[in-house]
């Protein structure tokens, strides 16, 4: 474990929210800059395009957050 994520427990939660929330917003504002690959976006389009034709099938994101609070 680097000197960096040793300090980093440290803080305490609330802290380590603030900063997690800090690097996301520091991410979403240059997502531009992310490059996807051709495998992964390939993989975006299959399942865009098995959504499209099925907007039924597969769970909410209500049942699938159950589902995993339930496993704990």
């Amino acid at each position: 474990m680097t000197q960096m994520m040793k300090d980093i427990l440290k803080l305490s939660v609330s802290e380590r929210i603030l900063m997690v929330e800090a690097i996301w917003d520091s991410i979403a504002e240059n997502d531009e800059k992310l490059e996807l690959t051709d495998e992964t976006k390939q993989l975006l389009d299959e399942r865009l395009a098995a959504h499209k034709n099925n907007p039924n099938e597969g769970a909410s994101w209500e049942d699938v957050k159950a589902r995993i609070k339930n496993q704990f």
